[in-house]
């Protein structure tokens, strides 16, 4: 009897340990898939917009469905995607994009658009309808962002490059365990040419003290209370964290823009391993 009681207890105890072993299986195979992203660097793969969200007379902001309900897009933080599309004359263009979503964000990506009235991605982006489809390939990008690789970003943005800084910020903020500071200087021309203003604000909100933005306009309107005119170094000096091993400053505008805000940060003191731009 003695011997048939330790034979059960060992076929016991071999089955509990097949049975761990299984659901720890299954758990990292599970948790693997989930990071399996939708992109591919190589080839572009199409997805569908099923919805499309006019914001101003120039901006809309579309949504493209992924593969299932639970599939991420699989964009490393400060990376982007390239587009494919045709312009007015029915010649391809590739432009790369930012998606405003993470991925934490599953089922779907977004895309905040600015149409200009010459640009021949905004032909394409201004005839896209619900139910058509886009191709994309990715991801692109030198910048990965790690958590807490710094102290404290700075970022220059100008119209349309608010995207990457917008994915990065979001990226830090959600993260419980990320306490790395964000100071952002906006710049654009007019009141109504910024974007994101209501998602950056409640940023501001929900994370006061880590999250802070300035915003520039060229042409302000009356009782305006942010900055005026173009980026200065003196803004910079007072938004921007100062000078230090721990911080970095990122920028993305106009090329006119980056080239100033290039020359603003070297005179300030800014090392080339303290700069990136997207």
């Amino acid at each position: 009897m003695e011997f048939l009681e330790a034979k059960e207890i060992q076929v016991g105890i071999a089955v509990a340990i097949v049975a761990v072993v299984a659901t720890a299986a299954y758990l990292y195979t599970s948790k693997k898939s989930k990071v399996v992203g939708s992109i591919d660097p190589e080839n572009f793969k199409e997805f569908k917009l099923v919805k499309r969200t006019q914001l101003s007379h120039n901006v809309a902001k579309f949504r493209f469905e992924l593969p299932t309900p639970t599939s991420v897009l699989g964009l490393p933080i400060g990376q982007h995607i390239s587009c494919r599309g045709k312009d007015s004359q029915g010649e391809e263009v590739i432009k790369p994009y930012t998606p405003t979503t993470l991925d934490t964000d599953v089922g779907y990506f977004e895309l905040v658009i600015k149409m200009y009235p010459l640009g021949r991605m905004s032909h394409y982006f201004r005839e896209l309808r619900e139910g058509d489809y886009m191709s994309v390939r990715g991801p692109k990008g030198r910048f990965k962002y790690q958590p807490g690789e710094v102290r404290a970003f700075g970022m220059l943005a100008g119209g349309s490059g608010i995207t990457p800084m917008f994915q990065v910020a979001r990226a830090i903020l959600e993260n419980p365990k990320d306490n790395t500071q964000v100071h952002l200087i906006y710049a654009n021309v007019t009141y109504d040419d910024i974007l994101l203003k209501e998602e950056l604000e409640g940023l501001e909100a929900k994370y006061p003290g880590r999250f802070q933005v300035y915003y520039v306009l060229n042409q302000p309107p009356e009782e305006w209370t942010g900055g005026v005119g173009f980026v200065s170094k003196e803004m910079i000096q007072a938004h921007c964290p100062a000078p230090a091993p721990d911080i970095k400053i990122l920028r993305c505008g106009p090329p006119p823009m980056n080239k100033a805000m290039a020359a603003h940060l070297d005179a300030l003191g800014y090392s080339a391993e303290m700069q990136f731009q997207f």
